[in-house]
Formats: structure tokens, C-alpha cells, sequence
């Protein structure tokens, strides 16, 4: 692996677990792995940075340049003991979800695996953005690469869609992650079915997506709004759980709990563990008191 070690060195000790979840997740946002290693001075460790990457030549520099640029802008040592953190700085990673009006898209299709809504060849990255171009390749797209103009997102009236109105088992095949990841980057924040595969549900909530289970009647009359064009327009509010059509009908739909709680406060599991910062802390600081020589 290429070697990207923060020219500042503002990583090389991570004050504390905190910290270090903070540090893995931007690793992840610039598409590099943080690794840990045994040292020498005290039986302390060090971290650095490399990426997740074989290429070489200008990518490799950029990656380089860019690592830096996100180490410099870290806070460090007495800045983490405050709540000046990652997140007040660079934002969390998952954008909360309360409420959504936007143009719903009809996707007629049962059965849609992931292979189908992100093909295997956009599998080689590790970042999140960018793959919203590949979605629905297959679908999407001609053999000689120009847009197919049948596919459902390739009209004009459907180009921005932020909702996807979808067919039974939505999301089955395997469970690749960068299925949700590709939704999220061409716009879509929530999809309507009357079915989802597990994974594929489990990782929706994760990303900031809500997949909403509505039944095969309600589906039916969605699909009809759907079908609309740029009229197609559905507002969904999740706090009161209800999804009104163009015409003001409404449809009601379930949600468990605790992920209604995480969509609406932005809290994947990285957010939810750092809500606890200050029980880990504490945790922290009753340990090295107990066992000074780790």
C-alpha cells in the first residue's frame, strides 16, 4: 500500500476512543484505512494513514494531498477533551431524515437485486459518493454506453427523482452495502415497497434511506401517482409516519422505533456510540487509573 501519513503528525496519537472512531471515519470519507500498530515509547500506539489503494501516479498524489488537507483541519489532544469534534467541524456523515416532498419515480420491476441497482465493477471503491452514476447501469444504459431512453430515470420528469416507488423484494441478491450508497448518490432518499430483502433494509436505515412497507393496495395507488411525470409529487413526513399523494390522499405506514429515532437525529452506529462519549471517557479514565501500565 501507498504510505499517506499526515505531514502535520496530528494523528499519530489519538487521545481516546473518541477519538479514534472520529479518526476511523474520515479515514473512510477519504477512502483510506487507518491502521494501528505496536511502538516502542511506552507501549503506546501509533496510527497512520494509507489508502486503500494500488494505483499510482496522479491519483496516488491527489490521495495524498487530500489526506493532508483533512489531517491539518483535526483537533487534537485538549480540543477532544471539549466537544469541539470531527462532526462540529466536518458535519455527520448521515444527513437526518424528518420530512420529504419530491418527484416519486415508478419502477415497475419485481425482484430488483443489488447486482441490478449497483452492477459488480462499481464494487472496486470504498467511498460513498460518486456511484450514483452507476446506478442501474444495466438498465441505464446502451451497450455503446449512451442513455437508454425507456429507463424510467432517463425522463426528463423523473431525472431528480428523491423517492423510488418500487415492486415486491426490493433490494434481494447480495448484500453489498454500495447498493444504498448509489441511491443516496443519484438523490434518492427513500424507497416505497411492499417488500424488502433484509440486508438491503438493515443498510437503508445506515445510510440515511428510508424504505418504507406499504401493501400491495396502497403500493398499487402509489404507483399510480407515480406514474404522473413531473406531477408525480409525494410528500412524506416521517414523524407522523404518513406519505399524502398529489391529490392529498393519504396512506399511513410502520416504523420501528429506535430507527425512526436514528433517521431523525442522523445517528448511524458510529453516531450512536459517540452519544456516549462521555460514559466511554469515564470508562476510560476508571481504567488507566486500574491498570496504569496498559
Amino acid at each position: 500500500m501507498l504510505d499517506c501519513a499526515c505531514a502535520s503528525g496530528n494523528w499519530s496519537k489519538p487521545h481516546n476512543a473518541i477519538a479514534w472512531l472520529q479518526q476511523q471515519r474520515i479515514c473512510f470519507q477519504i477512502g483510506a484505512l487507518l491502521v494501528t500498530f505496536p511502538t516502542t515509547d511506552g507501549g503506546s500506539l501509533h496510527r497512520s494513514i494509507r489508502p486503500v489503494s494500488k494505483e499510482k501516479g496522479r491519483h496516488a498524489e491527489r490521495l495524498k494531498a487530500r489526506t493532508r488537507r483533512y489531517a491539518g483541519s483535526i483537533p487534537y489532544e485538549d480540543e477532544f477533551e471539549t466537544k469541539a469534534s470531527i462532526f462540529t467541524q466536518l458535519g455527520s456523515i448521515m444527513e437526518k431524515f424528518s420530512s420529504l416532498t419530491g418527484v416519486a419515480a415508478p419502477l415497475k420491476i419485481t425482484n430488483v437485486d443489488t447486482d441490478m441497482i449497483i452492477p459488480k465493477q462499481y464494487l472496486k471503491t470504498i467511498k460513498r459518493t460518486g456511484l450514483g452514476s452507476g446506478l442501474f447501469a444495466e438498465m441505464r444504459y446502451l451497450e455503446d454506453g449512451s442513455e437508454n431512453p425507456d429507463f424510467v430515470l432517463n425522463k426528463h420528469a423523473y431525472r431528480k427523482a428523491q423517492i423510488l416507488v418500487a415492486e415486491d423484494n426490493f433490494g434481494c441478491g447480495s448484500s453489498r452495502e454500495h447498493a444504498p450508497w448509489a441511491l443516496l448518490d443519484f438523490g434518492i432518499r427513500c424507497v416505497i415497497s411492499t417488500s424488502f430483502a433484509d440486508i438491503f433494509y438493515n443498510n437503508c436505515f445506515k445510510n440515511g434511506i428510508l424504505p418504507i412497507v406499504v401493501s400491495p393496495e396502497d403500493l398499487a395507488k402509489l404507483m399510480d401517482d407515480a406514474d404522473r411525470g413531473a406531477n408525480a409529487t409525494l410528500s412524506i413526513n416521517l414523524e407522523q409516519q404518513e406519505i399524502r399523494g398529489p391529490d392529498g390522499g393519504l396512506i399511513k405506514f410502520e416504523i420501528d422505533a429506535f430507527r425512526k429515532h436514528c433517521l431523525m437525529n442522523g445517528l448511524d452506529d458510529i453516531g450512536l456510540t459517540i452519544e456516549k462519549d462521555g460514559q466511554i471517557a469515564t470508562y476510560e479514565e476508571r481504567a488507566a487509573a486500574q491498570r496504569p501500565w496498559l
